[in-house]
């Protein structure tokens, strides 16, 4: 059973399920934020290990089904969760998602704006790739400087498209992410970070100079790594930049 406009493509594979569980730490106390339960097969053993299951649903048929089935534990939500409000959401520590993978950038990035404790979450490969990627590469882009500087992030496994049905045509992983007390560097003010990490790779095949003419204008010429391109800086490297952009940028 699928609904294609959903991206669904159900998790089957039990022993998968048990691991995807196992990596979460659960304890009686947790609760838990589930997006996209589907037909339940984590949903149900999950809520055996814990205090409270969020369920988030954006399938009202498959909300129907699930309704008749869920433990009482098990607060299911139909809506987007792109969509929510999450302020308004039960407070929730950790995170079990099998991802739609067509929204596995923007819940990622909102992920990261909410004060959760750990998250064990299934991708696509080749989006987990870029999670944890390394200066140098093709993968390394935004997602992996944000996640290095907020997160401890970590690739667990690699599930092959027959643990699911229908079978996807990709590979699918599973990857772990915890939030460091602090960022992993300190920078002078971190909406400029950011900005700065989206606009050089937004342009990153070209220099850093040329990615950042347009918002330095002549004072270009005075930042580090000029004749870089974003995937040969560091994060820590993207940190010292985007510390100059602001100097360069702030009211005198």
């Amino acid at each position: 059973m699928t609904r294609p406009r959903f991206g669904q493509h159900f998790l089957i594979d039990h022993a998968v399920v048990q691991r995807h569980l196992s990596y979460a730490s659960l304890c009686s106390d947790d609760v838990v934020l589930e997006v996209g339960p589907g037909t339940g097969v984590l949903t149900i053993p999950l809520a055996e290990q814990v205090k409270k299951v969020i369920a988030v649903e954006i399938d009202g048929a498959l909300c129907q089904e699930l309704r008749k089935k869920l433990p009482v534990n098990v607060h299911l939500i139909y809506g987007d969760i792109l969509k929510l409000e999450w302020s308004e959401l039960p407070v929730f520590t950790k995170v079990i998602a099998n991802l739609p993978y067509e929204i596995s950038s923007p819940f990622t990035f909102r992920l990261l704006e909410y004060p959760f404790r750990l998250a064990v979450l299934m991708f696509q490969q080749d989006f987990a790739r870029r999670m944890v990627a390394q200066p140098y590469t093709k993968e390394y882009s935004r997602l992996s400087v944000a996640l290095y500087y907020k997160t401890q992030c970590s690739l667990l496994e690699t599930i092959p498209h027959t643990s699911f049905s229908p079978p996807p045509r990709v590979t699918s992983s599973l990857i772990k992410i915890i939030p460091r007390e602090t960022p992993a560097f300190s920078v002078k003010d971190e909406r400029m970070f950011f900005n700065v990490v989206k606009l050089v790779f937004l342009h990153r095949r070209k220099t850093i100079k040329n990615a950042l003419s347009s918002l330095l204008g002549e004072k270009v010429s005075q930042v580090s790594f000029a004749s870089c391109r974003a995937e040969e800086l560091t994060p820590e490297q993207l940190g010292q930049l985007s510390d100059e952009v602001y100097e360069l940028t702030s009211p005198r």
